[in-house]
């Protein structure tokens, strides 16, 4: 009877997730957030070539350091846009 009980005190954080209806069809809030860190990212490296700044990131890993940017944008992006 206690692990019951303790099932559903748990399971009562699953009871609605965040979506957006596009056409009909329900998506997550955080693949919207994703997609938009990914564009955000792909602006930011372009921005960064064209200024002739992208040896200010030094001798670190790129693909680190993008995949980092891209995670802490989507993250703000979800607290700005879907945290009620």
């Amino acid at each position: 009877m206690k692990h019951a009980i303790l099932l559903g005190v748990l399971l009562s954080g699953c009871t609605s997730s965040p979506s957006i209806s596009v056409l009909g069809a329900f998506f997550p809030d955080w693949m919207f957030c994703i997609l938009g860190a990914m564009v955000a990212t792909a602006v930011i490296h372009v921005a960064l070539r064209a200024a002739g700044k992208l040896s200010l990131l030094g001798q670190h890993p790129l693909p680190l350091i993008y995949a980092s940017l891209t995670t802490v944008l989507a993250l703000v992006g979800w607290l700005t846009f879907f945290m009620n």
